[in-house]
């Protein structure tokens, strides 16, 4: 290769880089986020990328799975089956969510249990007991976590 063509590859790779910092300063996304949206684009060029932001922690799956969690337990009320899904659904490794969930595997089971509580309360005003268990047990909540609050020991 000469100068020249270096100069142009070396252009190529900065534009790109460029437009993937972009897209995820303005919005925190995963790996597979971004190869979704940048599929048009070289290959090699996208993991080179991908490899220079993840060096500079622009891009990091496990950050993104403990912001998400912390963005699901501040607003919603999910059984810690639904975070996993949703998760899985980004297209984050399956691993990187399992070590996500044994790491704060208590944190997770004492929202999970706060969580269930509160759709208890707000669903048992208006149905019986057992449509309200069935309903938890939908939503993929643990059958222990749903018997500990039927039995109100939370």
């Amino acid at each position: 290769m000469n100068y020249m063509e270096n100069f142009e590859e070396a252009e190529k790779q900065d534009k790109l880089r460029s437009k993937i910092l972009k897209y995820i300063l303005y919005k925190k996304r995963t790996e597979q986020e971004i190869r979704q949206k940048f599929c048009e684009e070289d290959e090699n060029a996208i993991e080179e990328a991908i490899q220079y932001l993840k060096e500079l922690k622009y891009i990091d799956d496990f950050d993104y799975i403990a912001r998400s969690v912390q963005e699901f337990m501040n607003l919603k009320s999910l059984s810690c089956k639904e975070i996993h899904y949703k998760l899985y659904q980004k297209g984050i490794n399956k691993r990187l969510i399992e070590e996500y969930f044994e790491k704060y595997e208590n944190e997770l089971l004492e929202y999970e249990i706060k969580s269930a509580q509160k759709i208890w309360n707000k669903k048992i005003q208006k149905s019986d007991e057992k449509i309200v268990k069935e309903f938890l047990y939908k939503k993929g909540y643990k059958q222990e976590t749903i018997e500990q609050i039927c039995r109100g020991d939370c």
